[in-house]
């Protein structure tokens, strides 16, 4: 017997290393490393690590796996930076069972994500699991922030206001549901191809924010939608009045709604509803933030007021 008829090819295995060489030059060691940029004086370095759940599913379905590696470095990256922190670098991990094109698709995917939010991919696990049945994505990310500038929502006063920056459609949550939805037929992807629309990367745009405005709160829109999600960006005691018609949901989330029942109470637990991110400013900063936002091609509203 040999490892090959066990089922892990080592030759394709140094092969596909080769590969990811040439997407990021640190891979291929037996760790990476990176220097703490200069100009800190107390830098804080800020880790997260998370996944893309069962969105992996929709890639089996649409056979397209070219965009859930960017999922994933969203997912990651898009936590890190509630605090105020720059991106430093991604580490992935990657299961299946046998190394193939779609693997490649993933990994090349990652790296557009990194490269969106200007960090470097500094390496991973590839995992040939000869039992597997699916792939499975786990991502972690690494940033950095001045310690007298982290953002930790204590500043939040009462009368401060929420803007909130768009999403690109469901990001990486919610899929338990559409799975469910899709297997009992109540929808159906060849009518909703943007699933599969990659979430969006807010670590520019957050920077260059942050160098313009008093950002005192941050939050990413995830499992559990903006219920669950904003208050964690907020000091105790305090809430914010959601408004929820400030802004236009995207018909996606109402094509679910209504292929599936839904209440609007599991809607606005479940998914985003058409806003990613949020932020937490003083009211007399509302205009300007909505302007620069616009200026990066992205829609934004005030979306409630803290209380």
């Amino acid at each position: 017997m040999d490892y090959k008829t066990s089922g892990v090819d080592i030759q394709k295995g140094r092969s596909f290393v080769e590969y990811i060489k040439t997407l990021s030059p640190s891979v291929g060691g037996f760790n990476g490393m990176m220097e703490i940029p200069s100009g800190y004086t107390n830098p804080v370095l800020v880790s997260g690590a998370d996944g893309v759940g069962t969105k992996i599913n929709i890639c089996r379905i649409a056979n397209d796996y070219t965009t859930i590696g960017q999922d994933l470095v969203a997912m990651c990256v898009n936590d890190v930076i509630c605090s105020g922190a720059k991106p430093l670098y991604f580490l992935d991990y990657i299961s299946t069972k046998t190394l193939d094109a779609n693997v490649s698709d993933i990994v090349h995917g990652v790296a557009t994500g990194c490269a969106m939010a200007g960090m470097e991919l500094l390496g991973g696990e590839t995992a040939e699991h000869f039992r597997a049945t699916d792939y499975d994505l786990a991502g972690f990310c690494t940033g950095v922030v001045e310690k007298n500038d982290v953002v930790d929502g204590s500043n939040i006063m009462v009368g401060d206001v929420v803007i909130g920056i768009e999403s690109s459609g469901l990001h990486s949550n919610g899929y338990t549901l559409v799975n469910d939805m899709l297997w009992r037929n109540y929808i159906y992807y060849k009518e909703m191809p943007e699933l599969l629309r990659p979430t969006t990367i807010y670590a520019c745009l957050i920077q260059y924010l942050l160098d313009e405005i008093p950002i005192l709160g941050m939050a990413h829109i995830t499992g559990g939608g903006i219920p669950e999600n904003l208050p964690r960006c907020l000091p105790k005691g305090m809430t914010v009045d959601v408004d929820w018609s400030a802004w236009e949901r995207p018909e996606l989330f109402n094509k679910i709604q209504e292929a599936g029942d839904i209440t609007e109470e599991e809607m606005r637990n479940v998914f985003n509803c058409g806003i990613g991110f949020c932020l937490v400013i003083p009211w007399e900063s509302a205009e300007l933030t909505i302007d620069l936002i616009a200026a990066t091609g992205l829609e934004s509203w005030v979306i409630g007021k803290v209380l």
